[in-house]
């Protein structure tokens, strides 16, 4: 078996796609756990119409 810095030492590119891949692959997956984990949560008590932008006024 060859040694780690001969596997990543300019092998035709796929080294670098997963230097750029791997920390993006792990990004979206936190995302997803922390979307899947507000989902679950459920609305709060303070959500609802923002009374700063006027969304509690009646329609016309």
């Amino acid at each position: 078996m060859p040694p780690i810095p001969l596997l990543t030492a300019h092998q035709g590119g796929w080294d670098e796609i997963l230097l750029v891949a791997g920390p993006l692959a792990v990004i979206a997956g936190l995302l997803w756990l922390a979307d899947r984990r507000a989902g679950r949560m459920g609305p709060s008590d303070e959500d609802g119409p923002d009374r700063t932008d006027g969304s509690d006024l009646p329609d016309r």
